[in-house]
Protein backbone atom coordinates (compact mmCIF):
# COMPACT_ATOMS: atom_id res chain seq x y z
CA UNK A 1 0.00 0.00 0.00
CA UNK A 2 1.85 3.30 -1.22
CA UNK A 3 1.88 5.99 2.00
CA UNK A 4 0.07 9.01 2.32
CA UNK A 5 1.48 12.52 1.94
CA UNK A 6 0.38 15.82 2.46
CA UNK A 7 1.67 18.57 0.37
CA UNK A 8 2.46 20.93 3.30
CA UNK A 9 2.16 24.14 0.49
CA UNK A 10 -1.25 23.08 0.36
CA UNK A 11 -2.25 23.57 3.93
CA UNK A 12 -0.36 27.15 4.45
CA UNK A 13 -2.52 29.83 6.23
CA UNK A 14 -2.92 32.86 3.50
CA UNK A 15 0.42 35.12 3.32
CA UNK A 16 0.56 38.57 5.17
CA UNK A 17 0.79 39.86 1.70
CA UNK A 18 -2.49 38.00 0.88
CA UNK A 19 -4.35 38.96 4.10
CA UNK A 20 -3.52 42.62 3.17
CA UNK A 21 -4.97 42.40 0.05
CA UNK A 22 -7.84 41.42 1.49
CA UNK A 23 -7.93 43.54 4.16
CA UNK A 24 -6.98 46.34 1.33
CA UNK A 25 -10.72 45.17 -0.46
CA UNK A 26 -13.07 44.73 2.21
CA UNK A 27 -11.92 48.60 3.46
CA UNK A 28 -12.28 49.69 -0.34
CA UNK A 29 -16.12 48.21 -0.45
CA UNK A 30 -16.67 49.28 3.18
CA UNK A 31 -15.81 52.97 1.49
CA UNK A 32 -17.41 52.41 -1.14
CA UNK A 33 -20.91 51.91 0.55
CA UNK A 34 -20.54 54.66 3.39
CA UNK A 35 -19.62 57.28 0.46
CA UNK A 36 -23.02 56.90 -1.17
CA UNK A 37 -26.68 57.59 0.65
CA UNK A 38 -28.44 54.74 -0.86
CA UNK A 39 -25.25 52.45 -0.09
CA UNK A 40 -25.53 53.30 3.44
CA UNK A 41 -29.29 52.72 3.89
CA UNK A 42 -29.10 49.41 1.92
CA UNK A 43 -26.09 48.14 4.00
CA UNK A 44 -27.95 48.85 7.16
CA UNK A 45 -31.39 48.18 6.53
CA UNK A 46 -30.41 44.78 5.05
CA UNK A 47 -28.57 43.70 8.62
CA UNK A 48 -32.25 44.96 9.92
CA UNK A 49 -34.04 42.93 7.67
CA UNK A 50 -32.11 39.78 7.92
CA UNK A 51 -31.66 39.62 11.49
CA UNK A 52 -36.11 40.10 11.80
CA UNK A 53 -36.24 37.89 8.73
CA UNK A 54 -34.77 35.32 11.60
CA UNK A 55 -37.32 35.96 14.25
CA UNK A 56 -40.12 35.64 12.09
CA UNK A 57 -38.84 32.21 10.83
CA UNK A 58 -38.59 31.28 14.15
CA UNK A 59 -41.82 32.46 15.35
CA UNK A 60 -43.78 30.85 12.40
CA UNK A 61 -42.08 27.80 13.14
CA UNK A 62 -43.04 27.80 16.73
CA UNK A 63 -46.51 28.96 15.71
CA UNK A 64 -46.86 26.88 12.84
CA UNK A 65 -47.68 30.09 10.94
CA UNK A 66 -47.55 29.51 7.14
CA UNK A 67 -48.46 33.40 6.90
CA UNK A 68 -45.67 34.47 9.09
CA UNK A 69 -43.00 31.20 7.49
CA UNK A 70 -43.86 32.72 3.89
CA UNK A 71 -43.41 36.65 4.88
CA UNK A 72 -40.11 35.69 6.41
CA UNK A 73 -39.13 33.79 3.30
CA UNK A 74 -40.02 36.74 1.18
CA UNK A 75 -38.26 39.05 4.14
CA UNK A 76 -34.72 36.59 2.56
CA UNK A 77 -35.46 37.04 -0.54
CA UNK A 78 -36.02 40.90 -0.26
CA UNK A 79 -32.91 40.71 1.50
CA UNK A 80 -31.13 38.93 -2.10
CA UNK A 81 -32.92 41.77 -3.43
CA UNK A 82 -30.85 44.69 -1.21
CA UNK A 83 -27.78 42.58 -1.38
CA UNK A 84 -28.21 42.93 -5.21
CA UNK A 85 -29.08 46.64 -4.70
CA UNK A 86 -25.53 47.08 -2.48
CA UNK A 87 -23.66 45.24 -5.01
CA UNK A 88 -25.12 46.78 -8.03
CA UNK A 89 -24.02 50.29 -6.31
CA UNK A 90 -20.44 49.07 -5.74
CA UNK A 91 -20.26 47.58 -9.01
CA UNK A 92 -21.63 50.39 -11.04
CA UNK A 93 -18.69 52.24 -9.18
CA UNK A 94 -15.90 50.15 -11.23
CA UNK A 95 -14.42 51.56 -14.01
CA UNK A 96 -14.75 50.92 -17.43
CA UNK A 97 -11.72 48.67 -19.02
CA UNK A 98 -11.09 47.10 -22.35
CA UNK A 99 -12.68 44.42 -21.92
CA UNK A 100 -16.43 46.27 -20.67
CA UNK A 101 -16.48 49.09 -22.10
CA UNK A 102 -19.44 50.13 -20.58
CA UNK A 103 -18.36 49.67 -17.63
CA UNK A 104 -20.41 47.28 -14.85
CA UNK A 105 -23.62 49.13 -14.83
CA UNK A 106 -25.56 46.60 -16.52
CA UNK A 107 -24.62 44.14 -13.09
CA UNK A 108 -27.99 45.92 -11.73
CA UNK A 109 -30.17 44.44 -14.31
CA UNK A 110 -28.83 41.29 -14.35
CA UNK A 111 -29.37 40.84 -10.85
CA UNK A 112 -32.81 42.51 -10.90
CA UNK A 113 -33.48 39.28 -13.28
CA UNK A 114 -32.24 36.59 -11.43
CA UNK A 115 -33.61 38.08 -8.19
CA UNK A 116 -36.98 38.26 -9.65
CA UNK A 117 -36.94 34.80 -10.64
CA UNK A 118 -35.82 33.36 -7.31
CA UNK A 119 -39.20 35.52 -6.04
CA UNK A 120 -41.45 34.21 -9.01
CA UNK A 121 -40.44 30.79 -7.81
CA UNK A 122 -41.25 31.48 -4.24
CA UNK A 123 -44.34 33.05 -4.75
CA UNK A 124 -45.53 30.44 -6.36
CA UNK A 125 -44.33 27.45 -3.73
CA UNK A 126 -46.01 29.66 -1.18
CA UNK A 127 -49.37 29.72 -3.33
CA UNK A 128 -49.64 25.78 -3.42
CA UNK A 129 -48.82 25.61 0.16
CA UNK A 130 -52.01 28.12 0.45
CA UNK A 131 -54.24 26.11 -1.28
CA UNK A 132 -53.19 22.84 0.19
CA UNK A 133 -54.21 24.59 3.97
CA UNK A 134 -57.47 25.90 2.67
CA UNK A 135 -58.54 22.33 2.28
CA UNK A 136 -57.08 21.48 5.55
CA UNK A 137 -56.64 24.09 8.12
CA UNK A 138 -54.45 23.16 10.37
CA UNK A 139 -54.16 24.50 14.17
CA UNK A 140 -51.69 27.69 14.38
CA UNK A 141 -50.42 29.32 17.97
CA UNK A 142 -51.93 32.35 17.13
CA UNK A 143 -51.71 34.31 20.81
CA UNK A 144 -47.74 34.11 19.50
CA UNK A 145 -48.62 35.49 16.48
CA UNK A 146 -49.48 38.71 16.95
CA UNK A 147 -46.33 40.67 19.04
CA UNK A 148 -44.27 39.18 16.21
CA UNK A 149 -46.48 40.47 12.92
CA UNK A 150 -46.64 44.19 14.58
CA UNK A 151 -42.79 44.32 15.22
CA UNK A 152 -42.57 42.88 11.27
CA UNK A 153 -44.82 45.70 10.40
CA UNK A 154 -42.46 48.50 12.24
CA UNK A 155 -39.88 46.93 10.39
CA UNK A 156 -40.79 47.34 7.09
CA UNK A 157 -42.41 50.95 8.30
CA UNK A 158 -38.24 51.62 8.56
CA UNK A 159 -37.82 50.68 5.06
CA UNK A 160 -40.77 52.65 3.55
CA UNK A 161 -39.02 55.49 5.40
CA UNK A 162 -35.83 54.88 4.20
CA UNK A 163 -36.70 54.41 0.46
CA UNK A 164 -39.64 56.39 -0.19
CA UNK A 165 -37.53 58.59 -2.53
CA UNK A 166 -34.54 56.05 -3.42
CA UNK A 167 -33.37 56.08 -6.62
CA UNK A 168 -29.95 56.28 -7.96
CA UNK A 169 -28.20 59.57 -7.92
CA UNK A 170 -26.81 61.19 -10.89
CA UNK A 171 -23.26 60.99 -12.32
CA UNK A 172 -21.50 61.32 -14.91
CA UNK A 173 -18.56 60.85 -17.36
CA UNK A 174 -16.49 62.76 -19.79
CA UNK A 175 -17.98 62.06 -23.60
CA UNK A 176 -15.80 62.19 -26.50
CA UNK A 177 -16.61 62.37 -29.95
CA UNK A 178 -14.82 60.66 -33.29
CA UNK A 179 -15.07 60.54 -37.29
CA UNK A 180 -14.58 58.96 -40.26
CA UNK A 181 -14.33 59.08 -43.66
CA UNK A 182 -14.51 56.70 -46.82
CA UNK A 183 -16.00 56.48 -50.14
CA UNK A 184 -17.33 53.94 -51.62
CA UNK A 185 -20.34 52.86 -54.37
CA UNK A 186 -20.58 56.73 -55.39
CA UNK A 187 -21.72 57.10 -51.65
CA UNK A 188 -19.57 59.18 -49.37
CA UNK A 189 -20.10 58.07 -45.29
CA UNK A 190 -18.88 60.23 -42.71
CA UNK A 191 -19.15 58.92 -39.08
CA UNK A 192 -19.69 61.10 -35.98
CA UNK A 193 -20.63 59.87 -32.46
CA UNK A 194 -21.23 61.27 -29.05
CA UNK A 195 -20.70 59.12 -26.57
CA UNK A 196 -21.14 59.91 -22.76
CA UNK A 197 -22.30 58.25 -19.60
CA UNK A 198 -24.71 59.75 -17.41
CA UNK A 199 -27.31 58.57 -15.00
CA UNK A 200 -30.35 60.39 -14.47
CA UNK A 201 -30.61 62.01 -11.32
CA UNK A 202 -34.36 62.74 -11.57
CA UNK A 203 -34.98 58.86 -12.39
CA UNK A 204 -35.22 56.15 -9.66
CA UNK A 205 -32.96 53.02 -10.68
CA UNK A 206 -34.78 49.94 -11.55
CA UNK A 207 -32.97 48.03 -8.64
CA UNK A 208 -33.84 50.86 -5.81
CA UNK A 209 -37.81 51.29 -7.03
CA UNK A 210 -37.74 47.22 -6.61
CA UNK A 211 -36.42 47.13 -3.70
CA UNK A 212 -38.69 50.09 -2.57
CA UNK A 213 -41.81 47.88 -3.90
CA UNK A 214 -40.46 45.04 -2.26
CA UNK A 215 -40.75 46.64 1.11
CA UNK A 216 -43.53 47.86 0.49
CA UNK A 217 -45.22 44.09 -0.12
CA UNK A 218 -43.57 43.53 2.94
CA UNK A 219 -45.42 46.13 4.71
CA UNK A 220 -48.72 44.95 3.37
CA UNK A 221 -47.77 41.17 4.19
CA UNK A 222 -47.49 41.90 7.70
CA UNK A 223 -50.76 43.85 7.92
CA UNK A 224 -51.83 40.62 6.38
CA UNK A 225 -50.54 38.53 9.06
CA UNK A 226 -51.50 40.97 11.88
CA UNK A 227 -55.01 40.91 10.66
CA UNK A 228 -55.47 37.04 10.16
CA UNK A 229 -54.04 36.69 13.72
CA UNK A 230 -56.97 38.82 15.48
CA UNK A 231 -59.20 36.90 13.49
CA UNK A 232 -58.30 33.87 14.25
CA UNK A 233 -57.98 35.13 18.49
CA UNK A 234 -61.71 36.61 18.35
CA UNK A 235 -63.27 34.10 15.88
CA UNK A 236 -61.19 30.97 15.90
CA UNK A 237 -60.98 31.17 12.18
CA UNK A 238 -57.82 29.21 11.07
CA UNK A 239 -58.42 29.48 7.91
CA UNK A 240 -57.51 33.17 7.50
CA UNK A 241 -53.44 31.78 7.87
CA UNK A 242 -54.06 30.44 4.66
CA UNK A 243 -55.76 33.60 3.15
CA UNK A 244 -52.87 35.71 4.75
CA UNK A 245 -50.53 33.64 3.07
CA UNK A 246 -52.67 33.73 -0.35
CA UNK A 247 -52.10 37.34 -0.11
CA UNK A 248 -48.52 37.57 0.40
CA UNK A 249 -48.21 35.48 -2.66
CA UNK A 250 -50.09 37.69 -4.67
CA UNK A 251 -48.26 40.54 -3.69
CA UNK A 252 -44.74 38.55 -4.36
CA UNK A 253 -46.11 37.87 -7.93
CA UNK A 254 -47.15 41.11 -8.34
CA UNK A 255 -44.22 42.90 -7.39
CA UNK A 256 -42.30 41.07 -8.93
CA UNK A 257 -43.61 40.65 -12.97
CA UNK A 258 -42.53 44.60 -13.40
CA UNK A 259 -39.18 43.88 -12.30
CA UNK A 260 -38.68 40.68 -14.46
CA UNK A 261 -40.83 42.76 -17.45
CA UNK A 262 -38.23 45.97 -17.61
CA UNK A 263 -35.34 43.27 -17.00
CA UNK A 264 -36.29 41.29 -19.73
CA UNK A 265 -36.40 44.16 -22.30
CA UNK A 266 -33.70 45.87 -21.31
CA UNK A 267 -31.40 42.86 -21.60
CA UNK A 268 -33.49 41.80 -25.12
CA UNK A 269 -32.25 45.35 -26.14
CA UNK A 270 -36.40 46.66 -26.55
CA UNK A 271 -36.40 50.13 -27.45
CA UNK A 272 -37.31 51.96 -24.12
CA UNK A 273 -40.83 52.34 -23.06
CA UNK A 274 -40.63 56.35 -22.32
CA UNK A 275 -39.20 56.52 -25.67
CA UNK A 276 -41.90 54.92 -27.35
CA UNK A 277 -44.00 58.20 -28.07
CA UNK A 278 -41.15 60.51 -27.83
CA UNK A 279 -39.05 59.11 -30.60
CA UNK A 280 -41.30 59.21 -34.08
CA UNK A 281 -41.23 63.17 -33.18
CA UNK A 282 -37.51 63.51 -32.99
CA UNK A 283 -37.20 61.26 -36.18
CA UNK A 284 -39.32 64.02 -37.25
CA UNK A 285 -37.51 66.80 -36.61
CA UNK A 286 -34.05 65.62 -37.67
CA UNK A 287 -35.95 64.87 -41.18
CA UNK A 288 -36.91 68.95 -41.02
CA UNK A 289 -33.40 69.76 -40.63
CA UNK A 290 -31.55 71.60 -43.87
CA UNK A 291 -30.00 69.06 -46.38
CA UNK A 292 -31.54 65.81 -44.61
CA UNK A 293 -33.30 63.11 -46.38
CA UNK A 294 -34.16 60.57 -44.46
CA UNK A 295 -33.57 58.80 -41.12
CA UNK A 296 -32.19 55.65 -41.53
CA UNK A 297 -31.48 52.09 -39.22
CA UNK A 298 -32.48 54.02 -35.82
CA UNK A 299 -31.97 51.79 -33.01
CA UNK A 300 -32.36 52.68 -29.34
CA UNK A 301 -31.88 50.61 -26.10
CA UNK A 302 -31.43 50.84 -22.39
CA UNK A 303 -28.11 50.45 -21.12
CA UNK A 304 -29.01 50.44 -17.81
CA UNK A 305 -31.78 52.39 -15.59
CA UNK A 306 -32.62 55.74 -16.65
CA UNK A 307 -29.24 55.52 -19.49
CA UNK A 308 -30.51 55.40 -22.90
CA UNK A 309 -28.72 54.59 -25.90
CA UNK A 310 -29.28 55.09 -29.76
CA UNK A 311 -27.83 54.67 -32.87
CA UNK A 312 -29.18 56.19 -36.26
CA UNK A 313 -28.43 56.92 -39.73
CA UNK A 314 -28.95 59.98 -41.49
CA UNK A 315 -28.95 60.28 -45.19
CA UNK A 316 -27.98 63.81 -46.29
CA UNK A 317 -26.72 65.94 -48.87
CA UNK A 318 -23.21 66.44 -49.97
CA UNK A 319 -23.71 70.26 -49.35
CA UNK A 320 -24.82 69.92 -46.03
CA UNK A 321 -22.76 70.91 -42.77
CA UNK A 322 -21.89 67.83 -40.86
CA UNK A 323 -20.87 69.99 -37.70
CA UNK A 324 -24.57 71.60 -37.92
CA UNK A 325 -26.60 68.20 -38.15
CA UNK A 326 -24.91 66.42 -35.68
CA UNK A 327 -25.13 69.07 -33.21
CA UNK A 328 -28.71 69.80 -33.95
CA UNK A 329 -29.41 65.98 -34.11
CA UNK A 330 -28.07 65.43 -30.98
CA UNK A 331 -30.03 67.91 -28.91
CA UNK A 332 -32.96 66.73 -30.56
CA UNK A 333 -32.15 63.42 -29.22
CA UNK A 334 -30.57 64.84 -26.06
CA UNK A 335 -34.12 66.52 -25.12
CA UNK A 336 -35.86 63.30 -24.07
CA UNK A 337 -33.04 61.68 -22.41
CA UNK A 338 -30.87 59.87 -24.81
CA UNK A 339 -27.88 59.89 -22.88
CA UNK A 340 -25.32 57.97 -26.04
CA UNK A 341 -26.26 58.88 -29.46
CA UNK A 342 -24.26 57.62 -32.03
CA UNK A 343 -24.75 59.49 -35.51
CA UNK A 344 -23.64 58.50 -38.77
CA UNK A 345 -24.03 61.01 -41.76
CA UNK A 346 -24.60 59.21 -45.44
CA UNK A 347 -23.76 61.57 -48.24
CA UNK A 348 -26.09 61.06 -50.86
CA UNK A 349 -27.38 62.69 -54.22
CA UNK A 350 -31.17 62.41 -55.10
Amino acid sequence: MLPVTIDVEDTKPLSPVSRTKLRELVASVVRLILSDTDSRNLFFFLLLNLTFGFVELFYGIWTNSLGLISDAFHMFFDCSGLLVGLAAKVITKWRANEHYTYGYVRAEILGGFINGLLLLFVSFFIFAESVERLIEPPEVKHERLFVVSVLGFFVNLVGIFAFQHGGGHGHSHGGHGHSHGDSHHGHAHNGHAHHGHSHGGGEQSQIMQGVYLHILADTLGSVGVIVSSILMYFFGWMIADPICSLFIAVLILVSVLGLLRNSVEILMQRQPRELDNLLPNCFYKVRALPGVFSVQETHFWTLCSGQYVGNVKVEVSGAADPRYLVQQTRAIFSSVGVTQLYIQLDYTTM
